[in-house]
């Protein structure tokens, strides 16, 4: 598509013609990497309607841009503030000027010089965007830059090799060779489907408690039974050697024997 000027002008007037025009992801590791980052904060995020997450979504922020279509998507990206509702791209004029918070692009082969390069210089001084991190889901590297004084600034990873997120109020880290968000507390936070299975662990659990409580206390119940069958065992033998000692002392006395 070739956009004259008026043709520009008009669409920087009607935004709901800007339709996101992203490549596709380069690898299925990529594709699970990036529904995990989205499942995983929508779900630790559920009861929060302020924000829009986009993945591998464009972002519109210029006239130049359109012109040159030179069109940036980040793999993620997080708005917070906003009205939280489908969008099929990011128009910066509609959006009261507002860039993303953060954004995370997975390397890959084709993009990795790009996205540590044009796009880390393109973030830090047009876009602004308070955070910026980079993870490959084949090798693994991982780095975290905060804009301190308008430049990108490493952030320091803690003992477990987490980097905090100030925007998101988490951690991020590599679990089980994939990136994923961490609470405050250094717990895993969960898609939905995990803690679909922790909530059914946590009943089976629940379940057999209560299935050992109610087998300790049937025990316990026996115990008792024994006990107070015991008891009266004891009281019985009790009765009959006070009988025979009543039995021994009158025959004591039959004999003219006083027992004492």
């Amino acid at each position: 598509m070739i956009l004259t000027v008026p043709g520009m002008a008009r669409l920087m007037q009607d935004a709901s013609q800007l339709e996101s025009d992203e490549p596709e992801m380069e690898s299925s590791l990529h594709y699970i990497q990036l529904a995990l980052l989205v499942a995983c904060l929508e779900w630790h995020w559920r009861g929060r309607n302020d924000f829009f997450v986009g993945a591998n979504l464009t972002i519109y922020y210029s006239q130049q841009q359109l012109r040159n279509r030179d069109f940036r998507g980040p793999d993620f990206f997080l708005i917070k503030n906003t009205e939280k509702r489908p969008r099929r791209s990011w128009v910066v004029w509609e959006e009261k000027g507002r860039y993303p918070d953060i954004i995370i692009e997975l390397l890959s082969e084709s993009t990795a010089r790009v996205d540590r390069n044009q796009k880390k210089i393109l973030y830090q001084n047009s876009f602004k965007t308070l955070e910026y991190f980079w993870f490959d889901p084949e090798d693994l590297e991982f780095a975290g830059f905060r804009l301190i004084s308008k430049k990108y600034q490493a952030i320091l990873p803690n003992e477990f090799g987490r980097l905090w997120s100030e925007v998101l109020e988490l951690y991020l880290g590599i679990h089980d060779g994939k990136l994923r968000y961490f609470t405050p507390d250094g717990e895993l936070v969960s898609t939905s489907e995990e803690s679909a299975l922790q909530a059914q662990e946590q009943a089976a659990q629940a379940q057999e408690q209560a299935a050992q409580a109610q087998e300790q206390a049937a025990q316990a119940q026996e115990q008792a039974a024994q006990a107070q069958e015991q008891a009266a065992q004891a009281q019985e033998q009790a009765a009959q050697a006070q009988e025979q000692a009543e039995r021994l002392a009158n025959q004591l006395r039959a004999l003219g024997i006083e027992p004492e």
